[in-house]
Formats: C-alpha cells, structure tokens, sequence
C-alpha cells in the first residue's frame, strides 16, 4: 500500500513540476516583441479594472439569478394553490 501511495505520489509530483516548467518558459517568450497591426490602447486604472472583472460579473450574477427567481414566482404559486 505504501509503495503504491508513493508512487502516485511521486507521478503526480513530476506531472506538477513539468506543468509548472512548461509554463514558466513559454510565458514570457513573445512579451516583449510587437506584432504587425498590434496597436494596444491606453491602460486600465484600478477603478476600471475592478469594475470591469469584479462589480460587472457580480451585478451579471444578481441580475440573471433576479430573473430566474421571478420566472419561478408565478410556478410555485400556481403549485401553491391546487
């Protein structure tokens, strides 16, 4: 049983480490050269980033579950009364 767990053990660390290699030398290859027709804009500020990846998906969120409850309203009412 032992020698089983190690040897999971030891596979899964090696897959983990390549994993971890691979990305780490692929990542930066193309950061600092620039494509043909590549024309970035101007940077996002704090505000706009925290807007756009965390208040957008959360307003997202509450605005489908909103919709999901009131479309389920009328169901358990009608359920409700027979």
């Amino acid at each position: 049983m032992s020698n089983k767990v190690n040897k999971n053990a030891l596979r899964a660390g090696t897959i983990t480490a390549g994993t971890a290699l691979m990305l780490l030398m692929s990542s930066p290859a193309f950061a600092l050269t620039r494509d043909d027709g590549d024309d970035p804009g101007p940077g996002l500020s704090v505000i706009q980033t925290l807007g756009l990846y965390v208040a957008a998906p959360i307003v997202l969120f509450l605005i489908i579950a909103g919709l999901v409850v009131a479309g389920d309203k009328p169901r358990k009412q009608a359920k409700s009364k027979s």
